[in-house]
């Protein structure tokens, strides 16, 4: 995940302020010089670090810190008000016209994702908020671009307008009459890239906005270009004007230079990142929230609403009673993995518990082979032994082991950790089950 090393980095530095039981302002200079270390190393633009120290040191050695009961507390909750002020203090939703369709111009250089992005947001849309988006290909010179979007649209059982290699122009027009015809209220245009900025690309794309007038830009920045991406951001909002930036590639080894800069830069918020590869890897941007993963504070809200759409109300309910009657079963255990793994890998999840670090979860290096290997187990088995393991003899045992490339030990193995599990969960309903059911409204984790 992008930040790893700024996160580190920041944490270090603070670490050796909070033995000091008091701050002197030496203490925050060297502190601050640190700290505008580790941005120019993440990539933050050189004049936005510079800012942002400035503004850090002025309130760090005013009467909030150096008098603090807790300075050292105190300059973190700074540094974190002052980072999620960078990055644009509250989400920035996208602007929903009051007449449907509301329409949503993408642009962006090739090699952002520009494409798959755009299918991932409709997506999002459709699910997340009810709309019925109309993906448009309008990039008409890029080889396969239009099959590309037609692949991804049809993964997510979204409709795409294509015309093939037209007037881009002329097909963002017809889109749009296609869309008031057929219900969709939101269009989101894929428009043509280019590996540079050129005049051509400029000029194309400033027609296709005068004759569809969007309700919205959106700029595709690849997050792994760092200081390249701001660059593009300034360019592309001085010919054209944007509303807002959909950052991509998040989850790589980006050093988080772009997300940090490029509101500070341009003025146009960050309003969706991508997290992942896979189609549903798209989050909305809470600058409050990095704020907090930066600083290795969590993300605990973030945690609660993933939590939120892999575990249904109903569902939870029906699991509390199966565990309170003794009926847990290996479907059962085997059901609330994949909810589980629908939330992504194991060490983004932890990652947004407070107190977790990168450096920290990546030496612990959690083995997502061990979940693959538990569920070749359990498929092995038949649905009377998953809803009887007591019935597992060495005979099944052999035989499920042979069927799951595994050995019996595994077997046995899995059939101990599923014991502790339906005991721990048994203590929880009978104790602490209902606190967090309170806590979730019941959409938490099942155990």
């Amino acid at each position: 995940m992008a930040f790893e090393g700024l996160s580190e980095k920041l944490n270090a530095a603070f670490q050796k302020l909070r033995k000091k039981g008091r701050l002197t302002e030496k203490d925050i200079k060297e502190a601050m010089r640190e700290v505008r270390i580790a941005l120019l190393e993440a990539d933050v633009n050189f004049k936005v670090a510079r800012d942002f120290i400035a503004r850090v040191s002025e309130r760090a050695v005013g009467v909030e810190v150096l008098e603090g009961l807790n300075p050292a507390q105190q300059l973190i909750k700074v540094v974190n008000e002052e980072l999620t002020e960078l990055m644009g203090s509250t989400n920035s939703k996208i602007m929903i016209a009051p007449k449907p369709p509301t329409v949503i111009m993408f642009v962006g250089l090739q090699g952002a994702g520009k494409t798959t992005n755009i299918a991932k947001l409709g997506g999002y849309l459709a699910k997340k908020q009810n709309k019925r988006p109309l993906l448009v290909a309008c990039d008409v010179y890029r080889p396969a671009a239009i099959q590309q979007l037609e692949v991804v649209g049809k993964q997510l059982d979204l409709p795409v307008f294509q015309q093939g290699a037209g007037n881009p122009v002329e097909i963002a027009q017809a889109a749009i009459d296609h869309a008031l015809k057929n219900g969709n209220d939101m269009v989101l245009i894929d428009t043509a890239g280019r590996l540079h900025i050129d005049e051509t690309l400029m000029d194309e794309l400033k027609s296709i906005k005068s004759e569809v007038k969007p309700h919205e830009i959106i700029l595709v920045l690849d997050a792994m270009t760092g200081q390249d991406a701001v660059n593009a951001a300034s360019a592309f909002d001085e010919a054209l004007g944007i509303d807002g930036v959909y950052l991509t590639k998040l989850d790589g080894d980006a050093r988080g230079g772009a997300a940090l800069s490029v509101r500070a830069v341009t003025g146009k918020p960050i309003k969706f990142i991508g997290v992942g590869e896979k189609l549903d890897q798209i989050e909305p941007f809470h600058p409050e929230r990095m704020a907090s993963r930066i600083l290795g504070m969590g993300d605990v809200l973030s945690l609660i609403e993933k939590a939120q759409t892999a575990f249904d109300e109903k569902s939870a309910a029906e699991l509390e009673q199966k565990i309170r009657a003794n009926r847990f079963t290996l479907s059962d255990f085997y059901e609330q993995m994949k909810q589980m793994k629908s939330m992504g890998s194991m060490t983004d999840l932890l990652g947004m518990i407070p107190g977790m670090n990168a450096k920290a979860l990546s030496g612990a290096q959690i083995d997502e082979r061990a979940l693959a290997r538990t569920e070749a187990i359990i498929l092995s088995m038949t649905p009377y032994e998953r809803e009887n393991p007591k019935v597992l003899g060495f005979a099944r045992k052999k035989r499920i082991a042979a069927g799951s490339g595994t050995k019996v030990e595994d077997v046995n193995r899995l059939l101990k950790q599923f014991e502790a599990s339906c005991k721990m969960m048994k203590q929880m309903t009978d104790g602490g089950m209902k606190k967090m059911a309170k806590f979730g409204k019941r959409r938490g984790f099942p155990f």
